[in-house]
């Protein structure tokens, strides 16, 4: 007997453990995935040198291009993509019902006289029900992003098309900020300044974060994230 109860003790007390740790480890937010692999810049395709410089001043692979358009446009390519980013939202809803319903019933007679008590009818019968509701509410959203990054191609598409990307990193003293896109341009987009614009980026995808001492005030503790989730009976 005092062995089995011994077993249920220590069963119970894992039990506890394993459920302690589950809800901890379902509140914590897993670390994010480092995606810098995701925006290295492109480098582009090394041809094999085969022709043999034989004291000739013309190589290969190194001539000037003297009327050639220099916009991007084959991989390893910069392009500078400017941010206009901006995006506001606003809804607002209001809600009103209202009802109201009268039930009576005539007099109770009783040998074609009312019956009363006093000169009171006591057996009149009357339902009456009033219903009123009112719901309101509004709710508002304002992004903005401004700034420029360069970045160079990493595929060219068989329509044409090129797929962008890249990263830019801001190191201050308490901690780093970066920028990272990549999205699909067309080369007609393409300024005369070799730049385009971030809403010309298709399945575009911004990120603007940051890492270090002020990235991690501002973040809530595991602890502040078990209350704040679903699991939490407060």
């Amino acid at each position: 007997m005092n062995i089995q109860h011994t077993l249920n003790s220590t069963q119970l007390r894992a039990t506890l453990a394993m459920l302690v740790l589950a809800l901890m480890s379902a509140c914590s937010s897993a670390p994010a995935k480092d995606a810098s692999a995701d925006y290295e810049s492109a480098a582009p395709p090394v041809a094999a040198d085969d022709d043999k410089n034989m004291g000739s001043i013309y190589r290969s692979g190194y001539g000037m291009t003297l009327f050639v358009d220099r916009r991007a446009r084959q991989v390893g390519d910069i392009v500078t993509v400017t941010l206009e980013e901006k995006t506001d939202a606003s809804k607002s809803s209001s809600t009103a019902t209202g009802k109201e319903s009268n039930i009576s019933v005539p007099t109770v007679t009783l040998l074609g006289r009312g019956v009363t008590s006093g000169g009171t009818p006591i057996l009149t019968t009357g339902v009456s029900s009033d219903q009123d509701f009112s719901g309101q509410g509004s709710s508002t959203q304002s992004n903005s992003l401004t700034g420029s990054i360069t970045v160079t191609v990493s595929e060219v598409l068989r329509n044409g098309s090129l797929r962008v990307r890249g990263e830019k990193w801001v190191t201050i003293n308490q901690g780093e900020e970066f920028i990272r896109i990549k999205g699909i341009i067309r080369p007609e987009d393409i300024g005369a300044d070799n730049a385009i614009p971030s809403y010309k980026v298709a399945d575009a995808r911004i990120t603007y974060s940051g890492k270090g001492a002020l990235a991690d005030a501002n973040s809530m503790g595991w602890l502040g994230r078990l209350f704040q989730s679903v699991l939490s009976p407060f």
